[in-house]
């Protein structure tokens, strides 16, 4: 699973705190050591972290969090604890084409290739990421008009949507959605997330379908749609 590269360096100053002194960092240290202004940018960071499985919060203890696993890509100087992320750091990318071996499209099936973008490298705008070398064979049957692409499903916050992690979804490109679309959301030109997206006057509201995690509250102008969810693939 892919994280940014601020979710890296969050991952690793809980991990090296809590491998130091045993006690998690608090809010306002781990907001210092990554040189953010506000706790809601550790707040964002540290859903992100919990939705892809790195890290949890205990119950019944206050502070108290526990890593759950690091980065499989993580450098080695990394893994011992070093201070410094190393430069170059890059997200975890999926491998594979998504093709299961001996399958072949039916002759009467009309399919149109979609790029397959992948875990998105969330500050990436879907825009700057219009590598056509990946490619996946769609049904026409499950495209609207205009522009798409196609996003492998990370995590668990959509479950009750009748999305599960490892799914691939068919992403309709655009700028707008109505109230309760299921979206592609750029939030504060930082992570790529996928969730329902809902209006409350002024504010936006990002909300998993997921009673484990929390519904994002952001203003008008920290969401940016990158597209809208109009079909899903799955494997067995």
């Amino acid at each position: 699973m892919m994280l940014t590269k601020k979710q890296y360096e969050l991952l690793l100053f809980i991990d090296r705190r809590l491998k130091e002194t045993g006690v998690s960092p608090s809010f306002d240290e781990m907001k210092e050591a990554l040189g953010l202004r506000s706790k809601s940018g550790i707040h964002r960071l540290m859903t992100g972290l919990e939705e892809r499985g790195f890290v949890r919060r205990l119950p019944h203890r206050a502070r108290a969090l526990e890593v759950l696993r690091l980065p499989e890509n993580m450098a080695p100087q990394a893994r011992t604890g070093g201070r410094r992320v190393p430069e170059g750091f890059a997200p975890t990318v999926i491998k594979g084409d998504f093709k299961l071996p001996g399958h072949s499209p039916q002759p009467a099936a009309q399919v149109v290739p979609l790029p397959l973008y992948g875990k998105i490298a969330a500050g990436t705008p879907i825009e700057a990421l219009r590598d056509h070398s990946r490619m996946i064979d769609v049904p026409a049957v499950l495209l609207a008009k205009g522009d798409h692409y196609a996003l492998e499903v990370e995590g668990d916050s959509m479950i009750e949507a009748g999305i599960l992690d490892g799914d691939t979804v068919i992403i309709q490109r655009t700028e707008a959605a109505d109230n309760g679309t299921i979206v592609v959301a750029l939030v504060d030109n930082e992570e790529v997330t996928l969730k329902r997206l809902r209006r409350r006057g002024q504010s936006i509201a990002l909300e998993p379908a997921n009673p484990a995690y929390e519904t994002r509250i952001c203003g008008p102008d920290q969401v940016k749609v990158q597209g809208r969810l109009v079909g899903l693939l799955r494997r067995y």
